[in-house]
């Protein structure tokens, strides 16, 4: 029978003798004051008389809740958490401020970049703070992670989401109630039914952190209505400080979160969105799974990652087809059941080298710190979907790629889908910007980073010399008369045409189709002759991009001008395109196995610690398993790495290595020590 106590207001599930006038005579399992519940009230009587009724034995009860079982934090200063807990000596920029600002009770938004310490901004002040820090997270997966995480440093943490039962659920409900957590993660959907905001008035909340903040804006590439109902809940704790975090969103979707959130006083935190170990590159697709393979075996083999596609077929015939070549890969879609979907998604985080092929379902709330790349086969949505996916790489610091390809078929698709899709004028005008903005993107010649950073704001950025264009100088050329001769091909042959035939006219190819049609008698038949077919795709791609060509969306689909096709075609401006490279045909390596190991481990390691590393690693995937959690969560790839070069031989030596901290240096240090011991003999 559940009842709460009179004396500390917590849950608990009542047991004990029953008395003649029907009631239970029974004791808290939390404080241990005693008392009697009626069972037709199914309320405790609460005069003090009852408090003074016997003590139920102790074997008839459940043991007590260990109130102090990881330690208490909250006479613990910022750095000195930081330290024992998460086991690091210094903080990243600004996460001292955010956290001193939200210790001190004040609302807060932070922008900050994926990998950048977010997580830590609101987790060390709920430990600070009195009461139970609630975060408010969209995904299963995510709560799963950070709480698993957090228990392995030492955190009071639990969760509460459908993949509980009652009986669990219950279990966390009682001991958030008594004090026992520090962080309690819930889904928005959960904190806005009846129980859960019960549950929040008798836990009195430190704060609410309200991760994935960019959800709650129309404007954002993961938009969740559900977020708009979290100030129905947060304005009822007057004075508890809320937070809203996210990695990614431009001025106008950071506007739509401040109001939806009502947060306009909040104190604002805006960090460079630069990921300096990301290098950033775009190439044509010519095709896409040799392409995709090639670059797999020659620059990652058996590392971890993400693929990136816009269908489910595409995602299942994708994975199907490198699980053929030898790639450990799954597919990850809506479509999917979803006991398929986790069972994928914990191999993806349990295990080392799986490659997800995925559409846009996956991805949000994945903390896997070791994908070493991400890979998008089509284009994304807009430039913030491009740089949040893309930022799920390298979130341990260490170098990863973001590379994707792209054709003038995507550029076509994403066109189309953009006219078809639902919304008013004012919608698909500000998704229109977005689209052209992911297209110049794929087709500049200046510094990837830059046109990325510029997007976000940050305008001062010097050339980052790790992108491809940076890489590669890419050559230009005066297109305007070429792109006069195209815009005036799709004119004459009645705008309703694509680049294959506009080509073939253009360099005056007497097909029967054409002579059918006859447009091998207009003026613009062969004037473009010195080109070939590839070339003249290439032309009508970056018209396509830069929008001096749409897409006719009737049955029979083909190019049409815009408004921006007329000054070309007058020549009232001028247009330099880009030269693209010569495709070159991807080879597989003859010895992809032989290169595993050394691809995998950092390149801040020195070639005699790889044995080192590779014992370290399989000492963590043997507790990784043993604890049934990622190995991650036992260390992170840079520590193992810092640990190879380091070599300490002491455990005050081992808290020394960024990442181990006072928890897991007990749990589990001597293992570490024993093998940089034995290797160093």
């Amino acid at each position: 029978m559940r009842t709460v106590c009179p004396k500390c207001k917590a849950p608990f599930d009542a047991r004990g003798e029953w008395e003649g006038d029907g009631s239970l005579k029974t004791q808290c399992t939390h404080c241990r004051a005693t008392f009697s519940v009626y069972v037709a009230a199914d309320a405790p009587i609460p005069d003090d008389a009852e408090m003074s009724l016997p003590i139920i034995p102790e074997e008839t009860l459940p043991p007590p809740i260990d109130h102090s079982a990881n330690g208490d934090a909250r006479n613990l200063g910022p750095k000195e958490i930081l330290n024992t807990f998460f086991g690091y000596s210094a903080f990243r920029p600004m996460q001292l401020e955010i956290i001193e600002t939200l210790a001190d009770g004040r609302d807060t938004f932070v922008l900050m970049p994926t990998g950048s310490g977010k997580s830590i901004c609101y987790q060390i002040p709920a430990m600070m703070r009195p009461g139970v820090g609630v975060v408010i997270s969209p995904l299963i997966a995510l709560m799963q992670d950070q709480v698993q995480a957090l228990t392995q440093n030492g955190v009071r943490a639990a969760f509460l989401n459908s993949s509980l039962s009652a009986a669990e659920a219950r279990q966390v409900e009682d001991q958030a109630s008594a004090g026992t957590i520090d962080l309690l993660y819930v889904a928005p959907e959960r904190l806005a039914t009846e129980r859960c905001r019960l549950l929040l008035q008798r836990l009195e909340p430190s704060l609410f952190a309200i991760d994935e903040a960019h959800c709650v804006s129309q404007w954002g590439h993961d938009f969740r209505p559900e977020y708009l109902k979290i100030p129905e809940v947060t304005r009822q704790f007057e004075g508890v400080p809320r937070i809203a975090l996210t990695a990614t969103a431009d001025p106008q979707t950071r506007q739509s979160i401040l109001a939806n959130l009502e947060l306009q006083d909040a104190t604002e935190f805006i960090s460079s969105f630069d990921r300096p170990n990301i290098r950033y590159r775009v190439e044509l697709k010519n095709n896409d799974k040799r392409q995709l393979l090639a670059f797999l075996e020659n620059e990652y083999p058996g590392a971890a990652g993400i693929v990136y596609v816009r269908t489910r077929k595409r995602a299942d015939t994708i994975a199907q087809w490198l699980k053929e070549q030898g790639i450990e890969a799954l597919p990850y879609h809506a479509g999917l059941e979803q006991p398929v979907r986790m069972a994928h998604q914990r191999r993806f985080l349990k295990e080392d080298g799986v490659v997800m092929v995925a559409t846009i379902a996956f991805g949000m709330g994945i903390d896997k710190p070791d994908v070493r790349f991400v890979a998008h086969l089509d284009l994304p949505a807009s430039v913030e979907a491009y740089y949040q996916e893309t930022g799920r790489a390298g979130r341990d610091g260490l170098h990863s790629d973001a590379w994707m390809i792209y054709s003038l078929g995507d550029v076509v698709a994403m066109r189309k889908m953009l006219e078809l899709s639902e919304g008013d004028d004012n919608f698909k005008h500000i998704q229109n910007k977005k689209l052209d903005a992911l297209l110049g993107y794929a087709e500049t010649v200046a510094c990837r980073r830059q046109v990325l950073l510029d997007y976000f704001g940050e305008y001062d950025s010097a050339a980052c010399g790790n992108c491809d264009t940076c890489q590669n100088q890419v050559e230009t050329w005066d297109g305007t008369i070429a792109a006069q001769m195209a815009l005036s091909c799709v004119y004459r042959t009645g705008q309703r045409f694509g680049a294959v035939y506009l080509a073939d006219v253009l360099m005056g190819k007497s097909t029967e189709r054409i002579e059918r049609f006859g447009h091998d008698k207009i003026k613009t038949f062969g004037v473009g002759h010195e080109f070939t077919s590839q070339q003249w795709r290439s032309v009508f791609r970056q018209l396509t991009a830069s929008g001096l060509l749409s897409v006719n969306l009737a049955q029979i689909s083909g190019f049409r001008l815009t408004d921006k096709s007329w000054p070309v075609l007058k020549g009232e401006q001028t247009l330099r395109l880009r030269v693209d490279p010569e495709p070159i045909k991807p080879t597989r390596p003859q010895k992809a196995k032989k290169a595993k190991k050394e691809k995998m481990a950092p390149s801040s390691l020195q070639s005699a610690d790889l044995p080192l590393w590779e014992k370290l690693r399989a000492l963590r995937l043997a507790i990784s398993k043993d604890l049934d959690v990622p190995p991650y969560v036992v260390f992170h790839d840079s520590t193992l790495a810092e640990m190879a070069s380091a070599k300490p031989t002491t455990i005050e030596g081992l808290l020394e290595i960024n990442g181990v901290g006072q928890k897991k240096a007990d749990k589990y240090g001597e293992q570490f020590l024993d093998v940089i011991n034995i290797m160093e003999q």
